[in-house]
Formats: C-alpha cells, structure tokens, sequence
C-alpha cells in the first residue's frame, strides 16, 4: 500500500483523536493511543486555580439566594430593591409593554452597534428629564450625556474619568449608603472617606455631623450624594437643608457626583425628585450625575442608565465627552439599544409620557401606603419604641433600626429575609404580608435585645 494512501477508518480515528483533545481536555500518547490527561485536568490539586478562596456572597443579592433555598410557605423577601405588586409579583409597567409592541413593529430598526456615547436620543431626552426642558446648561450646551449600564455602569464610569482627570482623587460618600458605592469607587482608583448622615437616636438626618464633616473635607474633594430616596436609609434633607448644603459646598469648591435611582419613584412626581440636581445646576456650577432607569420604569434587567456631566462651557463639555469615550471604549465599548430605544419610545411621546408618570405615581403611592400600614399594624400591637420613622422616610426603602440580632430572628423564626442592618424594602410588602412583618417585629423587639 502507497504510503500516501490512508483508510478511511485510520482517517476517521485521527479526527475523533482530534476531536477528543478539543472537548475533553486529553491528549493522545503517540506510542499507543491510550488517552492521559492534561496536567490542569483532574484533581483540584492540578488546577492553575486552586489557590482561588470562594468569595462571600453580596450583602444585598446573597438575601435573595438565602430566600431561593427556603422552603417555608410564609417566607418573605424584603431585601430585593425591586418592586412588587400587591400579589407580589414582579411588575412590568403597560407603558414598556406598548413601547416594546411600537418597537417589534418598526422594521427599519436594525441591530447595528450603537455609538460609544450610547443612542443620542436617549441621552439628549435623560438630560432634559433631570434637569428640565429650560435648563441654561442644556440650552448652552454644557452637559455631556453618555449612555450607561444602568446606575452602577454610570458611577463606575464617572468614577474612571474623575481617578483620570479631577485633580481630586478623595470622594466622601455617606455613612451609610448603598453597599456596591464604595466597591465602585475604590477600584475605580478613587480614596473613599465618609460623612455622617443618619442619626440612629432619631433615625433621621444628623444634618449637623454632615456640614460639620462636609465643612472639614479638603477643598475640591468630590462629594457622592443621593438626589432622593437615600439607599439605604429613607432619609432625605429638607429642601432648605439641600440649599445649605449647596452653598457649603460650593464655598468649599467640592464636586457633587449624584446618584439618581429614584426620580419619580419617591414622591410620585419626576420634578420634585430632581429638585435637589436642578439647585446645584441653577448655579452654574460643575457636577456629575448618574442616572438609572431600573426602578421608575422597571427596566432592571435591561440595564440602562446614563451618566451627564455639567460643565462650565460647551467646549469643556465636548473635550470632558472625547475622555468619556476613552473610557468606555475599552471597558465594554458601546451600551445595549433595546433598553434605550424603550426609554427614548416613552419619554418622546406625549401620550406615552402621561402613562408613564401615572403608573410611576401609582408605584410610590403604593409604597407610601405600605408605610403606613406597617406603622399602623405596629402601633396596634404595642410594640416598644416610636415607629413614626417609618412613614417620614421616602422612597424604596426603610431603615427600620433593627439590629443584627433582631434580624437574624425575624429569619429563623419567621422566615423574613432582610439585609442584616435591618433595611427592607418597603416595596417588597403587601397588604397580606404586612401582618406577619409586623408579628416578626413584635416578637424581634420584644424577645431579641
């Protein structure tokens, strides 16, 4: 036989002998076809990542993986922040539902990548909702909009361009807050100091302890703060303690970063949410703001977020723009269309828009009323302590003042999950559950020290 020639069976061997190498992770021995395996195949002990410590699941997602393994047919989950009907399902607003049906139907939309800014749509209308149709900084030009993954995406962004080009690499960030914000900052190259915000005595502001800190931060440090619903606490300023808090930190020339989850879903009305943000653009000074649409459209999964810079002029606003590219491009290049195209469908149409801030009210009024029930379902069992916080916190969530303990109880024994500083999400509850809640409470409070 012609040693070019080959049998097909021999031809056939060599390819599974291929195939085999690819998909299984073995090599072939040469001298007498046995199979042995690859040195990073087998036992732990072979594994080029056997070092690597299992991490410890997030404070915030790993209640919701706790909750997923209980089998009790009373368990509750108050740590999410996401909203709930009142039979607790997961909500899809009627306005996304049509917006969505306008989009399917469109067929000279296409999949093309989008811009690295994002869709300019979406990003020239997200301005305009924060800082209102006749800002002077959009009308100038002034404000640069690029178009995120979600309220996360928009910080860690922002957070890159400040590590990169703010002569500042300090922000101080509220004590508490949201648990992902120092994470962010920090590896995005930022040093995170705190300022007091919440008064356990009174579960309140402790407006005092944060100008005495604000006033001591060193000149152009970067400031984080929450423009409503402050995560995790419920405690806003008053409208006279923001503009207070806006003259400090302008006499100090501190750069406020505001992070907006909330706009429309606090008090119900876009406008008063954003109030906060439009004082501190009123004056004409520097600031950025991280936009999310997760919560007031219930646009979670789909991720879409925006971050807007405003400057002192349009040809800052365009240079700051050419560095916000740069920063994106190699982290994950251009943003997601559908998100964007569903929040640009609603807010460019009048009828749309009109839904849309209906069912946003009817959302915060909802929780709103939760609050109230819980204090009422409290005050009618007596439980120790003044449970009035509760209805004058706003927003997603309430900072009960639950200890860990406490907490801890209200899970073994009641099957409640809730974040262990005693947060939950007032969205989480019904008119059926807020009983059972309040049972836990009860007993946490009076048992549990």
């Amino acid at each position: 036989m012609s040693p070019e020639f080959t049998s097909p069976s021999s031809s056939s061997d060599r390819r599974i002998s291929v195939l085999a190498r690819h998909l299984v992770g073995v090599e072939m021995d040469p001298q007498n076809d046995s199979i042995s395996a690859f040195p990073t195949s087998g036992s732990d002990s072979n594994s080029a990542f056997s070092h690597v410590v299992r991490g410890p699941e997030d404070p915030i997602l790993g209640v919701t993986v706790a909750y997923n393994k209980d089998p009790s047919p009373v368990k509750l989950n108050l740590g999410v922040g996401a909203y709930r009907t009142e039979e607790g399902k997961p909500l899809v607003l009627n306005v996304v539902r049509k917006a969505e049906q306008l989009l399917v139907n469109d067929t000279s939309r296409v999949k093309e990548y989008l811009p690295i800014t994002g869709l300019a749509e979406f990003n020239k209308l997200s301005a305009k909702l924060m800082f209102g149709a006749n800002s002077p900084a959009i009308q100038e030009n002034r404000v640069t909009t690029v178009q995120c993954l979600s309220g996360t995406g928009s910080l860690r962004v922002g957070a890159e361009f400040l590590a990169k080009h703010y002569h500042q690499r300090t922000i101080y960030i509220p004590q508490p807050t949201w648990g992902n914000h120092p994470k962010i900052f920090t590896l995005a190259g930022l040093s995170v100091k705190t300022y007091r915000y919440y008064d356990p005595v009174t579960r309140g502001l402790n407006f005092q302890g944060l100008v005495e800190d604000l006033n001591s931060a060193p000149s152009g440090a970067i400031v984080l703060l929450h423009a409503c619903a402050h995560n995790p606490t419920g405690v806003d300023p008053t409208f006279q303690q923001w503009e207070q808090i806006r003259k400090l930190m302008r006499s100090k020339g501190l750069m406020p970063f505001f992070d907006s989850a909330y706009q429309g879903f606090a008090s119900g009305s876009l406008d008063a949410d954003a109030q906060p943000v439009r004082m501190f653009v009123a004056d004409g000074g520097e600031l950025l703001l991280a936009q999310s649409y997760a919560k007031n459209m219930g646009l979670y999964g789909e991720r879409i977020g925006a971050l807007s810079i405003v400057c002192k002029t349009a040809d800052v606003a365009g240079r700051v723009e050419s560095q916000l590219k740069l920063v994106i491009r190699p982290m994950y290049s251009n943003p997601p269309i559908h998100g964007a195209s569903i929040v640009a469908a609603i807010l460019k149409d009048r009828d749309l828009y009109n839904e849309w801030t209906i069912e946003l009210k009817a959302m915060a009024d909802r929780i709103i009323s939760m609050r109230q029930k819980l204090f009422e379902a409290l005050r009618a069992r007596g439980t120790p302590g003044d449970w009035s916080h509760i209805v004058k916190q706003i927003g997603m969530f309430t900072f009960t003042g639950l200890n860990s303990k406490q907490v801890a109880f209200m899970t073994k024994e009641y099957h409640i999950y809730m974040t262990s500083d005693g947060r939950i999400s007032m969205a989480g509850l019904s008119s059926k559950t807020v009983p059972h809640l309040a049972d836990a409470m009860h007993a946490a409070v009076k048992r549990v020290v």
